[in-house]
């Protein structure tokens, strides 16, 4: 494959910071490349240097002559005064880019419902980011790069442009490389990841999934180094201790070896490794949204948002909402915590509820603005119980990721990704059991997506997720619901493909919520044919099902002893068998996930 651009030895420091130490790295023809790491390690920084918007301090960036880089800033960096057309094709007259089918489906694909005539600067932030990327896509680019593309983009949109890159050129032809949270989309469209990291690069092959996997298997090879490191720690402590006389006349080269062991310990992470929180009993009742109608505000007379939708919430039911922007979605969250009144219908609410709500843009903490982190924690409560055990404020608030300097940090000072902790940890401190999240991802890197999706699924109450990020909701809820824009909440029992299916439908006939789509669920319910399943299908799946528990068990004590053979493989330091081994976990592992696939279906067609 041919080479299209790299850097040499890329270093980069801000202040006392060293953010990339001695990078080298390139693209070349067929490269789909995704970035992740932690907010602040430099994924931006590296994108810019290869794009040649910024130069490094040290090391040189490479490019072939003939490269055609196109690149894509977070930041707003269109004129707002220019109209939409404007800003997306410049001064190129209606017929010259019409006449191209590429363009036609960009533009269909990104900008068909915004206003052409329209200035830039009166749009949302989601209409700007749409003609931003309409503007960089139309071009003929080599390389593309795309720093937070799905930032204000709904679940259709990002579907788009997953579809786009990956027809963009032929296999072998361009190149990509995305820094965004959106895992699903990683998966989707990256052949290749790179993790930045204590001013670094690793590069794996494969998605988000595969680099989850291979990262888990390098942490863990680690931990066995790490582990013998110790064990040789603790011995070298024991010799340099063994009394200040004798010190004097050990070899010089002995101290040296065991100082250095001793100071050579990386710093670990910052995590969110928050346990289960105390809540509130939650009684049998708990929300209910019933015959709720709800005009827009401002429309005329008949217009509705809602249009007689019942929602009704279970104690521990684990919910998510996807939709079209301007459906309603935030407004759904507020009618059921109560914050607005429907125009017709009525909130039920239990007599035991606790609400808390997660909102996009973490206005609550406004009222906390003259406080530092660990003050506002403080002042909801000096102790707390967590996982049974009693924690500090200060020790919880470690917990979420901020170090001891970081909880003398003004509120203000906060990066938006610490914001959505800290306002994430302040509600649970209250010990809500109804707990609603307004698109919870916005700001945060992997690491700490996947950390937060751990303290949700031990979260013991009633979940209710607004989100774009398909990911999270088909981790941490177990169905969704759509807002198709015509005033009813539809159940999704295909889940988020579903919802995709019904939208192009809609599209297609020119409705808003596809009721022609012979998918669609009834307001606040799921959907199923006519019939169901026969009872010979169900006698079936009743088989399926014995069959599979029994392969699942015989897999799991598979499964138990190759652990136990790798733990002695490790113990032993025979790393050639301890690959082996492994890659007869993973071969387990594929079989234990087929099986569970088909479990899943078998327990479908029952109803179970």
């Amino acid at each position: 494959m041919a080479h299209l651009l790299g850097g040499e030895n890329l270093t980069v420091s801000f202040a006392t910071r060293t953010v990339l130490d001695g990078v080298t790295l390139g693209l070349e023809d067929g490269d789909r490349i995704g970035m992740v790491g932690r907010n602040g390690d430099g994924k931006s920084t590296l994108m810019r240097l290869l794009a040649q918007r910024s130069t490094p301090d040290s090391g040189r960036v490479t490019k072939r002559g003939d490269v055609n880089v196109g690149y894509l800033d977070q930041g707003d960096v269109l004129d707002g005064d220019l109209t939409v057309g404007a800003a997306i094709v410049g001064d190129r007259a209606d017929h010259e880019w019409a006449a191209n089918p590429k363009i036609r489906e960009i533009m269909g694909g990104l900008v068909g419902d915004v206003d052409w005539h329209a200035n830039v600067h009166s749009l949302s932030g989601g209409q700007k980011r749409r003609v931003a990327l309409a503007k960089l896509l139309i071009e003929d680019h080599d390389v593309i790069m795309l720093d937070e593309p799905t930032n204000h983009l709904d679940v259709e949109g990002v579907a788009w442009l997953a579809r786009h890159l990956k027809s963009r050129w032929r296999a072998n032809q361009g190149a990509f490389l995305v820094v965004t949270h959106d895992r699903w989309f990683l998966d989707e469209v990256c052949k290749y990841t790179w993790e930045v990291h204590d001013a670094m690069v690793d590069m794996f092959d494969g998605g988000y999934a595969a680099y989850v996997l291979a990262r888990a298997e390098r942490d863990r090879m680690a931990a066995v180094v790490e582990n013998k490191r110790q064990q040789l720690v603790k011995k070298e402590l024991a010799w340099l201790r063994r009394g200040a006389p004798a010190r004097t006349s050990k070899p010089k080269f002995r101290i040296e070896a065991a100082n250095e062991l001793i100071s050579d310990v990386p710093e670990p992470r910052d995590s969110v490794a928050l346990n289960k929180m105390a809540t509130a009993r939650l009684g049998k009742d708990v929300l209910d949204l019933e015959n709720v109608s709800l005009d827009f505000e401002g429309g005329e007379a008949g217009q509705k948002l809602f249009d007689n939708i019942t929602l009704r919430l279970a104690p521990g039911e684990r919910l998510g909402l996807v939709g079209v922007n301007g459906a309603g979605k935030s407004t759904l969250l507020k009618l059921l915590n109560g914050d607005i009144q429907p125009t017709s219908g009525r909130l039920k609410r239990g007599k035991t509820v606790v609400t808390a709500v997660l909102t996009q843009d973490v206005k609550e903490l406004d009222e906390v603005s003259d406080l530092r982190v660990i003050e506002v924690i403080e002042r909801e409560k000096r102790s707390f119980n967590v996982g049974g055990k009693e924690f500090t404020a200060g020790q919880l608030v470690e917990q979420l990721g901020f170090t001891k300097e970081k909880q003398w940090t003004p509120v203000p000072d906060l990066s938006g990704g610490e914001r959505r902790r800290l306002q994430l940890l302040r509600l649970l401190v209250g010990e809500p059991n109804v707990l609603m999240l307004d698109e919870p991802t916005n700001d945060l890197d992997t690491d700490t997506l996947a950390a937060v999706e751990d303290v949700l699924d031990g979260w013991p109450g009633t979940l209710v997720v607004v989100s774009h990020d398909r990911y999270l909701l088909e981790r941490v809820t177990d169905h969704q619901m759509a807002l198709l824009g015509d005033g009813k909440l539809r159940g999704l029992p295909g889940g988020v493909d579903q919802y995709l299916e019904l939208r192009e439908a809609a599209l297609a006939s020119g409705a808003f919520g596809g009721s022609t789509a012979p998918t669609a669920a009834s307001s606040g319910g799921s959907s199923s044919s006519a019939s169901g399943p026969s009872e010979a299908e169900k006698r079936e799946a009743r088989k399926d099902l014995n069959r599979i528990d029994r392969q699942l068990g015989k897999l799991a004590q598979q499964e138990e002893k190759l652990h136990t053979q790798m733990a002695a493989k490790s113990e032993s330091g025979d790393f050639d068998a301890l690959g082996e081994l492994n890659a007869k976990l993973q071969e387990l592992l594929e079989e234990k996930e087929g099986l569970e696939l088909e479990w899943l279906e078998a327990v479908e067609i029952l109803g179970e």
